[in-house]
């Protein structure tokens, strides 16, 4: 019976490219004021979930943040912010490896899980206490300011990786996926 799967190899270069492409997403490719951070730089994280899993999208979220916040820092930096990123990429990698193998209903409602759950703890909660922490703003006037920004970004950032990863399948199985033969 064949099975496919990804060469460590491919992994740590497929991690790279998405870890550069995350730095750019979020230091250049995003809106950046004081309480808030609207960017897309999940979508590099979500797909490093995608294809190589949890200990690949834990690394490529702790690193791209602080790569990010020492080469092009905007404000001061916040070990908080890193540790909310590494726990993204690991709940991301937890929900969304290898769904993509299976029917294409099961990585539409990963998806919607996992963005929801990082929805509320990472988002909503940590991030919103680091800033309260930070800036000594009130949490609750801080957490109902952020809620409907942060669930566009959430529904948005679904619906790219979904997409996303439906035009990348084709590819995957052609460049990333090697037969894995099993007695």
């Amino acid at each position: 019976m064949e099975k496919l799967s990804i060469s460590k190899t491919k992994k740590i270069v497929l991690s790279a490219l998405m870890l550069a492409t995350f730095i750019i997403l979020d230091r250049f490719i995003s809106i950046n004021i004081q309480i808030l951070a609207l960017n897309f730089s999940s979508i590099a994280i979500m797909l490093v979930a995608i294809y190589c899993g949890p200990k690949y999208s834990t690394l490529v979220a702790l690193l791209g943040d602080l790569i990010a916040a020492l080469l092009f820092p905007f404000g001061s930096y916040f070990v908080g912010f890193t540790i909310a990123n590494a726990i993204m990429g690991l709940i991301y990698g937890l929900y969304l490896y290898k769904k993509h193998e299976e029917k294409n209903s099961k990585i539409i409602l990963s998806a919607i899980a996992s963005n929801l759950v990082v929805l509320v703890v990472v988002n909503m909660i940590m991030n919103t206490f680091f800033i309260h922490f930070m800036y000594g703003k009130a949490f609750w006037i801080l957490f109902t300011s952020r809620i409907i920004p942060q669930i566009i970004l959430t529904v948005l950032n679904t619906v790219f990786i979904v997409v996303l990863e439906k035009v990348l399948r084709p590819f995957a199985k052609k460049y990333l996926y090697e037969v894995e033969e099993n007695d």
